[in-house]
């Protein structure tokens, strides 16, 4: 089977937009038999979607199941390359992990890995991250910036901020970044990010962003040890989410802000960073692998760090730490 065509019949199913669309016409375009497309139509039926076959005419996309697959994705996308590949995938062990290989096989940039469940998923410093199926967002995104080594963990913040812009546009939520890497809402975990790199000395070859988020989860679907500290956008709005249409906004935005961050420095993202910050001005104890500070956040540095300004009146940057509000 021919994955790029099955993709681009369901893509044309979409464009469409409730016209017809000739079998026999894109069967002659792709040196295919009417049976051929016949079978993928079946195909997509089996897999939730709704299609009428009207005589004479051709196929008529009627509704979409709820999934993450490229065509659902693309059709909302506004990128130059960010999702314009998309690798697809039901069940993986991480996106994480594809992403890397692919990214060492020269991927495109924009090339996103995304799954409907995750087996395996890990957060920061290899934790486990709990990934239900078909609920919610777990995608590896692989971009190739213009930027050096020591740039590189900025993506971090670059990403929030895309995601926060886009979950804001969605839903009117108010999300909040926990620095470094944590999307709030009400006070509860619902977003990770992970960035990885691959890199020369003196230039990144890849960025590898991961994702993980909960959107369409009930509390049930979180263990126990993640209820009192884990929700989810469903949770919060009381509405089903596109999850198909979430990821194409966090997209559009993380494109804008990449180009942003290459053409402008870091100083414009620094700005919105700080503008969604649930951390700034606040009493933090700021927990690292060999010590525990504490001290009011001031914000985060042209670096990315995070800057405490400790009890006796120093200014300490902070790389990496599990961040406490206290």
């Amino acid at each position: 089977m021919n994955t790029n065509v099955k993709n681009e019949l369901l893509k044309r199913l979409f464009e469409a937009k409730g016209e017809p669309v000739s079998g026999q016409e894109f069967a002659e375009q792709f040196g295919l038999s009417r049976t051929a497309i016949w079978k993928y139509i079946k195909e997509f039926e089996e897999d939730g979607y709704e299609i009428a076959s009207i005589r004479k005419k051709g196929y008529v996309l009627i509704s979409s199941p709820d999934r993450v697959n490229s065509a659902n994705i693309q059709k909302h996308l506004g990128t130059s390359s960010y999702g314009r590949t998309i690798d697809y995938y039901e069940s993986v062990q991480s996106t994480q992990i594809i992403a890397h290989d692919a990214a060492q096989a020269e991927a495109a940039d924009g090339t996103l890995i995304v799954a409907e469940e995750q087996t395996a998923g890990k957060g920061r410093l290899s934790r486990p991250w709990s990934s239900t199926a078909n609920k919610g967002i777990w995608m590896s995104l692989i971009i190739r910036p213009s930027l050096m080594p020591q740039q590189a963990p900025q993506m971090t913040l670059v990403s929030a901020v895309a995601i926060v812009r886009a979950i804001e546009e969605l839903t009117q939520l108010e999300a909040t970044i926990k620095w470094p890497n944590d999307i709030m809402i009400n006070g509860k975990k619902m977003t990770g990010i992970l960035t990885e790199l691959q890199s020369d000395p003196d230039r990144v070859k890849a960025i590898i962003i991961g994702i993980g988020m909960n959107v369409n989860q009930g509390e049930d679907d979180f263990p126990d040890e993640l209820k009192p500290i884990a929700t989810s956008l469903k949770m919060a709005t009381g509405e089903h989410i596109d999850r198909a249409k979430l990821i194409a906004g966090i997209l559009n935005y993380l494109e804008l802000y990449t180009k942003m961050y290459e053409k402008h420095g870091f100083g414009p993202i620094k700005l919105l960073w700080e503008g969604y910050s649930n951390t700034a001005g606040k009493r933090v104890r700021a927990v690292m692998l060999n010590e525990t500070i504490e001290g009011t956040a001031l914000g985060i540095s042209e670096e990315g760090l995070l800057e405490l300004r400790l009890d006796d009146g120093s200014v300490r940057g902070i790389y990496s730490a599990d961040i406490v509000l206290q």
